[in-house]
């Protein structure tokens, strides 16, 4: 049985200058970002290679119309390495344009077979949440279906994974907490895992120690001391995509596809939404299981009482971005039930990961006492 694996080849730089040096890019490469990364980091290095910015072929998490308007824009251009500078969506489609060519995302939706690798394909986040750049995972919100489409090959493994402090240092505050947040909670759901080990715990619990610590500091000396973390919580961000691209993820994951996927949440905002509900469900059904070992780390880091963990973290994460309630992203109380019934029936596999397994009315008490 496999239990562990590491695909991409994992680099640090300060600074995209020190990249450049060991990796020169050429005309036949495809640079994935967006304008307001480029300007002030690409830009004066005057690449001559293909850019394609993602912004503009529409706003928000991608989805299918906008990889389909990427992919009649790149199928006319002649590039063998494809490289993303960017966040998730910046990422997401990258992997997509590193596959053999095909022309519109619903035929790999509906023939996962022509999904095949053809191109060298580089990441490098600019956010510190998605972990993406070292998952075989890719996730496009499909416009007809309402939903998210999760798809997860070898094929969108990246080649190699370059981690640039710089470029988390001018993030809005607010993508930093959301991202941030959405890290911890890989960490979290891949430590409780029924699919985690040994090498898995040693990633996740470095990525929670690492952005807990970071939260404690910015908690106390404010917003505006959180790049004195920033190369911190971009390694735990890697690390917990290294945890969770193995031992998977679970309920939380679950939850929020529904809600990302209709009214277009950020995903790690629409994470943030329901991991602490699931952490004080989970604890209640077995608080004797490996929650019990997450506990008892949370305490030491936040020096509470182990049974106080769970609401010291919770206020903690209020202190770095405030909850919301569902009905605050448009969610409908008639919803509550239709999104409890799409999940339990069509996301089992992202349940399977859960610590312990919820009933189809637990996901329905989740929606209702969060909404």
């Amino acid at each position: 049985m496999e239990k562990f694996k590491i695909v991409p080849e994992i680099y640090e730089y300060m600074t995209f200058k020190e990249f450049l040096e060991e990796f020169p890019i050429h005309t036949d490469d495809l640079l994935l970002t967006q304008r307001f990364i480029y300007a002030p980091f690409i830009e004066p290095f005057h690449l001559n290679c293909h850019i394609v910015f993602q912004e503009d072929f529409g706003e928000g998490e991608p989805s299918d119309e906008m990889v389909d308007a990427v992919l009649q824009k790149t199928d006319r251009l002649d590039y063998n390495r494809v490289i993303a500078v960017g966040g998730g969506t910046v990422i997401d489609i990258a992997k997509l344009l590193s596959l053999k060519t095909f022309h519109y995302t619903e035929e790999i939706f509906n023939d996962p077979s022509k999904i095949k690798k053809e191109r060298e394909l580089l990441i490098i986040p600019t956010t510190c949440g998605t972990g993406s750049e070292v998952t075989r995972s890719a996730i496009i919100a499909s416009i007809k279906k309402q939903t998210k489409v999760r798809m997860a090959y070898d094929a969108f493994y990246a080649d190699k994974a370059i981690l640039i402090p710089e470029f988390i240092h001018t993030l809005p505050y607010r993508f930093f907490a959301y991202s941030s947040i959405d890290a911890l909670i890989h960490a979290v759901e891949s430590y409780l895992s029924p699919k985690s080990n040994a090498y898995t715990d040693l990633f996740a619990e470095h990525a929670i120690k690492s952005i807990i610590n970071a939260f404690v500091g910015i908690a106390k000396e404010g917003q505006e001391s959180r790049n004195k973390w920033a190369r911190d919580v971009l390694r735990a961000s890697n690390y917990a995509g290294i945890s969770f691209g193995n031992a998977g993820c679970g309920a939380v994951h679950a939850l929020a596809f529904p809600l990302s996927g209709r009214y277009h949440v950020a995903h790690g905002e629409s994470n943030y939404q329901f991991f602490c509900a699931v952490l004080d469900l989970y604890y209640e059904k077995d608080a004797k299981g490996k929650i019990s070992r997450l506990l008892f780390i949370l305490a030491e880091l936040l020096q509470c009482k182990k049974e106080d963990a769970l609401c010291r973290l919770e206020e903690l994460l209020d202190q770095i971005w405030k909850i919301k309630k569902l009905r605050d992203f448009g969610m409908q109380e008639e919803e509550i039930e239709e999104f409890a019934d799409e999940v339990y029936e069509e996301l089992q596999p992202v349940l399977a990961t859960s610590y312990v397994q919820l009933s189809r009315e637990e996901l329905e008490a989740i929606n209702r006492k969060l909404f």
